[in-house]
């Protein structure tokens, strides 16, 4: 089970607005050696283009997910006025969460903290876009464009990959997953941040 460890404030709330760019205060990952078989993996995770259209074996499990829908899409309405905006970013979020493994609820807290929701953030240290993804993931496992960072399903697929990768190198310990996504590893600022904004995405799925 994972600690909670005491909230502290984090230092990169503090945002700056330039025209055309939305500034976020978050870390970056930090580039690695990759091995050939990791890289092919991640390669190939990002390059699938399937479009993101949920699917259910059951008419139940899509009453659910409607569920969700309509939670989400009232809790997100401060954050983006559209309320087309909102089903397609939050129908993206749910299909490519669910798509790498991980809870959509820690997806959100994390899009919370790392860009405050916003599509086009860049952090001082370069990441972009709502999950705050650093350029060098495009030339190690995508086409080589960080421009496409900025689009919105192919930042949350960068990033809903790239969060499994780390949290499958900690063998599943998500405050260290979510510290080396963040850049600040073992500290718990980020982390302690990230689940107390998953709270607030956070869903009864029945």
């Amino acid at each position: 089970m994972i600690s909670r460890r005491k909230l502290l404030t984090p230092a990169w709330f503090g945002l700056v607005l330039l025209p055309f760019q939305e500034h976020a205060w978050a870390g970056g990952q930090i580039e690695e050696p990759l091995a050939d078989s990791v890289r092919s993996a991640l390669s190939a995770a990002i390059a699938n283009s399937a479009p993101p259209v949920p699917e259910f074996a059951t008419t139940e499990a899509r009453l659910v997910y409607l569920r969700w829908l309509a939670a989400m899409v009232w809790r997100l309405r401060k954050r983006k006025p559209d309320l087309d905006v909102r089903r397609e970013f939050l129908q993206t979020v749910w299909y490519e969460s669910r798509r790498a493994g991980l809870d959509v609820s820690l997806v959100l807290g994390l899009i919370e903290v790392e860009s405050a929701f916003r599509k086009f953030a860049v952090s001082p240290v370069g990441a972009r876009g709502y999950m705050q993804v650093m350029p060098f993931w495009s030339r190690l496992i995508g086409d080589g464009d960080p421009g496409k960072l900025f689009h919105m399903q192919i930042n949350l697929r960068f990033g809903c990959v790239i969060l499994r990768h780390y949290l499958d190198r900690e063998r599943g310990d998500l405050f260290l997953a979510l510290g080396r996504y963040n850049g600040s590893r073992g500290r718990p600022e980020y982390p302690n941040a990230v689940f107390a904004a998953q709270r607030n995405w956070q869903f009864e799925l029945k």
